[in-house]
């Protein structure tokens, strides 16, 4: 039962960085962030609100929780790359995720909102991505929580597979539950 719950938490495994600074590595986190949006999307489409209110896993976030969760994680991790690039070795503010998924905004808001709110987060942070030079990837911010400073190539591997996390969250849910 145990390895069940593990991998509906984790169904596509725990985020494990393998420290590839090459640049292909880096493009292919690139290509995952900036295909997010769409593919996120069509997890969710066409739920009822039945459904989004139901959790991914017992115990776990609603779908209507992960499809306003990704936005503003992303909207953090955005914000922590351009601190990273304009200041030296920033330490950047952690935030309490599951306090912000119990917040008003998220039982009255259309998940379209954030759905639109990602698309255009992405747009602007895969351009910023993009136009980078392999160096600036080195450029780190502080984690007080993980006490260690974190590079971009593994802040962008990091959210490359947060998404795919989130996004295989929703699909095997509507697997088990036959939502085509």
């Amino acid at each position: 039962m145990t390895s069940m719950i593990q991998d509906m938490r984790y169904p596509i495994g725990r985020f494990k960085y393998d420290g590839d600074s090459s640049r292909e590595a880096i493009d292919r986190s690139i290509a995952d962030i900036a295909a997010l949006p769409s593919l996120f999307r069509a997890s969710v489409s066409g739920l009822s609100a039945d459904q989004l209110n139901t959790p991914y896993r017992d115990g776990g976030w609603t779908v209507r929780e992960v499809a306003h969760h990704v936005p503003d994680s992303h909207m953090n991790a955005y914000v922590r790359c351009k601190l990273a690039l304009t200041e030296e070795s920033p330490t950047i503010k952690p935030y309490d995720e599951a306090a912000w998924s119990r917040l008003g905004d998220v039982s009255v808001v259309p998940i379209d909102v954030s759905l639109a709110l990602l698309e255009t987060l992405h747009t602007r942070w895969v351009a910023l991505l993009r136009s980078l030079p392999a160096g600036d990837f080195e450029r780190v911010y502080i984690h007080p929580d993980q006490q260690r400073a974190v590079p971009l190539r593994e802040v962008i591997a990091l959210y490359a597979w947060h998404g795919r996390h989130h996004t295989a969250h929703i699909s095997s849910l509507r697997e088990r539950n036959g939502w085509a």
